[in-house]
Order: C-alpha cells, then structure tokens, then sequence
C-alpha cells in the first residue's frame, strides 16, 4: 500500500540523516570516541583488529583499501602506529595523528628498569611518548572536539548533530571522572604491578601509581634469572595485585606468585571486548577502574 508523500516527507525529516561519510580509525579506543559523535549519523570503522599489535601489525590488501576509501582517518601517532607512517603518504583524504593536537596531555616514559631487571623494550624506552594518550579523559574530550569538528565539516546536514552528540559525551565524562575519583584515589599507596606499562594516564587521573613493570616479550618468554627477579620483587612488596592484559595469557603471572600473597587480575587498556556503541569510551575506563578497584580492594 502506497504512503501519501506528505507523510513519506515526514518521515524523512523524523529519520535519522545516514552520512556518506566513512570515518576510520587505527585502534579500539579512538573507534569508541568516534561512535559516541558519530552516533545516529553512521558507524566508524576500525583498522586493526582485536589482539593485533600496533606497534607491528602487518596491513592486509582489505586495509590498505579501507584506508584509500575512508573519508577521515584518525591514528595515535608514529608513536605507536610505526607501520602507518609510509602508508600514509600516499592518501588523499584527511588523516590526523592525535597526539598533534593542540592542548593534549602528553607523558614521556621515565627511565626506571622494569621489575625484574629487563630495562624497557623499544616501543616504551624511557623518554619516548607514552603512546597511550586515550586513557586521559581530559585527552578524549579534545579528541572528541577534533572528531565533531571534522564531521561537521565533512557532513553540514548533521553538524547539529554531531555538536548534540559532543556535548552529551562530555556530560557523560563528567560524571564519571567524578565516580572513578570517588573510588580510586583513596586506593592510593597499595602495590600492584602490570606487565605493559600502558597506565599512567589513568593513573596520573586517578591518584594511582604502579609499583613495578614486568617487561616481557611476547615472543621470547623470560630466562630464570629474570623470573627470579620478579619474583623476588613481589616476595619484597607483600600483599599486592598483578595485572596482566589479553591476549597474553597470565600463566607467568601464576608462576610468579605461587605460595605468595598475591591477588591476580587483568585489565585491557585497549578494550577489545568493549561492544561498539555511544558509550563506549566510558566503558573501556569503567572497565579498568572495576579491575583496579575489585583487586586493590580486597588486599
């Protein structure tokens, strides 16, 4: 049965407005920003896949493709992203390196040797970028700002839209900037160690600060001499927490704490298993505050 064009007319102005415009970013954490301006107006897409390194990931025909196509494309930076670079230079649409824009909060890595006496790997050596600027949430409002700014420009029918979207994500932070702070910062003080030093804007946030790094390559697991010394290193800090994160498996972290008093858990900076949606930022920060918390609480 056919509809009267006037309410065909209406329902075209009730309905969404869905943008040609293909927005793409390297990882997770800036995937989840962009859905929450995005929302309602499309879907952002994301290079790499769960579990894949950023700082070796090995692009496929599908990505470079899906690099040419995107009509914006955000990555962290040659920091972290090592391989994007070279791609890069030959695409025509815009692309932004967020760790460039004006007024973010970056860290450098400090030059302490991680727990166990292995000094950092390459990616993390101490006075590089710590690459891992989303876990700032002053950080990704701005990035926020930038996406909004971008789409609106890119998509005029939705810049209301995507101002609306803005303003609701950084209410949404708001309120939980002040429930992360109400939870974590009076767990100040307690120990606990990570094996990827990926945490201290998060921890900068919170009043946190982690007592050591087990540095360990993915590839080449670690010689007894150096499983010594870790263990030597949480046997000397009593009760505490060890963090490990997928994909890798904990099954060092077991090793290393046997008959000890230690709690293990994990955390996932990236938040891999975070569903795509409007708020998803926000769950990849809750995420790691329960995991925090539910350990460092219970010593």
């Amino acid at each position: 049965m056919f509809r009267p064009l006037a309410a065909l007319l209406l329902a075209g102005c009730l309905a969404p407005a869905q943008a040609d415009v293909r927005l793409l970013t390297s990882v997770k954490p800036l995937q989840l920003i962009a859905a929450a301006v995005q929302d309602g107006a499309g879907a952002p897409a994301v290079l790499l896949p769960p579990g894949a390194s950023p700082h070796h990931y090995a692009l496929r025909p599908s990505d470079v493709r899906a690099l040419r196509e995107a009509t914006l494309f955000y990555w962290i930076g040659p920091d972290l992203e090592t391989f994007l670079p070279k791609v890069l230079e030959g695409r025509s649409q815009p692309s932004l390196a967020v760790q460039a824009l004006p007024g973010l909060q970056l860290r450098h890595f400090a030059g302490e040797t991680a727990a166990g006496g292995d000094e950092h790997d390459h990616a993390h050596r101490p006075g590089s970028l710590d690459a891992h600027l989303w876990l700032l949430p002053a950080n990704a409002r701005l990035i926020a700002a930038r996406m909004a700014a971008d789409l609106a420009a890119a998509d005029p029918d939705n810049a209301a839209r995507y101002q609306a979207n803005l303003a609701a994500f950084e209410t949404r932070l708001d309120d939980l900037d002040r429930r992360l702070k109400a939870r974590l910062e009076r767990l100040a003080g307690k120990p606990y160690f990570v094996f990827h030093e990926a945490y201290d804007y998060f921890e900068a946030a919170y009043g946190l600060e982690h007592a050591g790094v087990f540095s360990v390559s993915p590839d080449v697991p670690p010689g007894a001499r150096q499983v010594a010394g870790m263990r030597q290193r949480l046997q000397d800090a009593g009760p505490a927490c060890v963090f490990s994160e997928p994909p890798l498996q904990p099954r060092l972290a077991q090793t290393l704490s046997a008959g000890l008093p230690v709690r293990l858990a994990e955390l996932d900076p990236l938040g891999s298993a975070v569903p795509l949606g409007p708020q998803g930022y926000e769950q990849l920060l809750e995420r790691l505050g329960e995991g925090l918390a539910g350990c460092l609480e219970a010593q």
